[in-house]
């Protein structure tokens, strides 16, 4: 049964600590500031709560596991809660999420230049 149990917390262990890996690649990687949220604020939420649980195998049902399982309940809630807040102050401070145009895009542009120009010269007459 020991081993079992220590398989399983090293499985969790390998896995939260790729999802901390992923993360942190993320948050290089990817190419505004709301990306990045993203992949902080999920990925790292899934890797912790990974590592933690590990170490409540690997602890045994003790003080030391209730413990962890008050940590995995704090990281749960406020994790997404910081990112939340940080992308509402990023927005109300005028950043713009990366937004790649397609067709309609163009479109709708072009169409709306043509709506502006007929009322500049509606407004002439």
């Amino acid at each position: 049964m020991e081993v079992l149990i220590n398989l399983i917390s090293w499985f969790l262990f390998i896995g939260g600590s790729a999802f901390l890996l992923i993360g942190a690649i993320g948050v290089i990687r990817l190419p505004d500031i709301f990306s990045r949220m993203h992949g902080a604020g999920i990925i790292d939420t899934m890797g912790v709560a990974m590592l933690l649980f590990g170490m409540i195998l690997q602890a045994g049902f003790t003080i030391v596991s209730i413990k962890l399982l008050m940590i995995i309940l704090f990281v749960t809630f406020t994790n997404p809660t910081a990112t939340h807040a940080l992308a509402r102050a990023a927005l109300d401070a005028g950043l713009k999420p990366l937004v790649d145009e397609d067709e309609t895009d163009v479109k709708e542009s072009a169409l709306v230049k043509k709506l502006e120009e007929e009322r500049k010269q509606l407004s002439k007459t």
